[in-house]
């Protein structure tokens, strides 16, 4: 993991690794964000959670590095290349020594990976000590990030830092929903570990949704849509928290709108963001400031919240109100919206709403792929055509719940979290269709077909199977290894039949 993330001090004090090629608009950002609004009243230690853009025109160099896992990871957790995430350690407590009667400082971890979980402990490790031994301490921890192994799905990773090891496995794609991510190893085999994580990104919903429990059913209906949302809470570490846990809600599926755990006054979007030239944006924003109850009034669904609760301690539920009384909702908690949900409450709905049959129907019969013709296209996908299937295949049939799912399926092909999750799905459906079509050339009997063929086909075929290869290999395609391997050898035994000037020129060629 050693390019994947950089630990950052407020202030610019100073930077690990020093080599970190941040912008002064992105150094800005990470500053203001990094600290709690002054009426948060944060003493003590606190955790949150920030998002913020990348500038434009440049790109990382761990992008590189992360680009090769991203394929096997679930879709929730592949990196975004225009945002980062920054994970912050807080600390306030009194100092009379000190000119302004407290000591305040933030230690910043900035990543590319959403792994919340991960790195809030990596953070809990280390920062307290840092605090107290600064910076040589701080030092001695990046040494010990630099010599993590790579962030490989699928693999259970040991990862010492300062004098802890911890074990984390991070997910794949192909994982069963709600198995254990960690194996269990012996006991015996286990005993130079301190801290095992049962998960590298989730955050612990049901607290964070406990002020508006009843409501839930309706939040997840917004997030699914792509709705303008706002969270109102106390601190930053609410704030972000109840942000993930709504982008979290509809997992499987990714959220792809922009979504701010912590957001501020001084973020570099916020005249974007606040503006009431056109109508709210597709984004979820979590502040703290009292400023934005007037700022951003005019949003149609708004959050306010107060104090999350222990864990297992469900608090009294605010109540619905409508944006008639926004003039009470810097004082009181509730959930401000207009909106009527489409189904009636029901704690399974997220479970229904992840079938998706007809998509499947758009993906040409493999008896239609010929090896000797470019791969068959996909079916269009036709929203009302898709509506029609609704009737006597939908969710209606079998569920208990009751309600308009047609208008929320109408309405859920509008957002940005259906574009997003159908561009995903086609991608995988084309790549999959590019598969089959190189194992059905595998099948053939190529030395068969060039003897009826000309040499000026045979070279073409053997360009065009470098080229499957190279494809193969670029794109990631779900290929399996010994398909691969025979392609391989069907591409030198049609080389090795042809003449010696032209194997020589084949031979240099591509790859073989």
């Amino acid at each position: 993991m050693q390019s994947c993330i950089h630990l950052f001090l407020p202030k610019v004090k100073v930077i690990y690794p020093q080599h970190s090629k941040l912008t002064d608009k992105e150094k800005t950002n990470i500053c203001y964000l990094s600290f709690p609004d002054s009426n948060s009243g944060c003493l003590g230690d606190t955790q949150f959670c920030f998002r913020f853009r990348q500038s434009s025109g440049r790109r990382v160099s761990l992008h590189c590095l992360l680009d090769q896992f991203d394929k096997d990871l679930p879709v929730y957790l592949k990196k975004d290349p225009a945002y980062f995430y920054g994970y912050v350690y807080f600390r306030q407590v009194r100092d009379k020594t000190l000119k302004r009667g407290y000591f305040q400082k933030s230690l910043v971890l900035i990543s590319k990976l959403p792994y919340i979980h991960f790195f809030h402990t990596v953070l809990k490790q280390i920062a307290p000590e840092y605090f107290e031994k600064s910076e040589p301490y701080l030092e001695a921890a990046c040494n010990d990030v630099d010599r993590w192994p790579a962030p490989v799905p699928g693999k259970t990773l040991h990862l010492p830092i300062m004098g802890v090891v911890m074990k984390v496995r991070i997910p794949t794609c192909h994982d069963k929903p709600g198995t254990t991510q960690i194996v269990q190893l012996t006991q015996q085999a286990d005993t130079n570990i301190s801290v095992i994580l049962p998960t590298v990104h989730e955050v612990d919903i049901f607290r964070c949704f406990c002020p508006v429990f009843l409501h839930s059913q309706m939040l997840w209906e917004l997030v699914l849509l792509g709705e303008p949302l706002v969270v109102m809470a106390p601190s930053p570490s609410e704030s972000s928290e109840t942000v993930l846990a709504l982008v979290n809600c509809i997992s499987p599926l990714k959220y792809f709108s922009d979504f701010r755990p912590y957001f501020t006054i001084h973020d570099s979007e916020f005249k974007e963001y606040t503006t009431r030239t056109q109508a709210p944006p597709s984004v979820i924003l979590g502040v703290t400031n009292p400023f934005f109850a007037k700022t951003l009034q005019h949003w149609p669904h708004i959050i306010r919240i107060g104090d999350l609760k222990p864990t297992g301690e469900i608090p009294k539920q605010v109540k619905v109100k409508k944006l008639k009384n926004l003039k009470t909702l810097d004082s009181k908690p509730g959930v401000y919206t207009s909106y009527k949900p489409y189904l009636n409450r029901d704690e399974e709905i997220i479970k229904q709403l992840q079938k998706e049959r007809y998509v499947a129907s758009l993906m040409p019969l493999q008896k239609s792929i010929s090896p000797w013709k470019s791969p068959p296209q996909l079916r269009q996908f036709l929203p009302e055509e898709f509506m029609k299937t609704l009737e006597k295949t939908g969710p209606q049939l079998t569920s208990r719940i009751k309600g308009d799912w047609i208008g929320l399926y109408r309405h859920f092909l509008k957002s940005p979290n259906f574009d997003g999750w159908f561009k995903t799905r086609r991608k995988e459906m084309i790549q999959k269709l590019e598969a089959l079509h190189l194992e059905a050339l595998c099948e053939e009997d190529l030395l068969l077909w060039i003897q009826k063929h000309t040499e000026v086909e045979t070279v073409d075929l053997v360009l065009k199977l470098k080229n499957k290869l190279l494809q193969a290999d670029r794109e990631h395609l779900p290929v399996k290894p010994d398909t691969m391997e025979k392609l391989r050898t069907h591409i030198d035994a049609i080389i090795l039949a042809l003449p010696e000037d032209l194997q020589g020129i084949l031979l240099k060629t591509g790859m073989t």
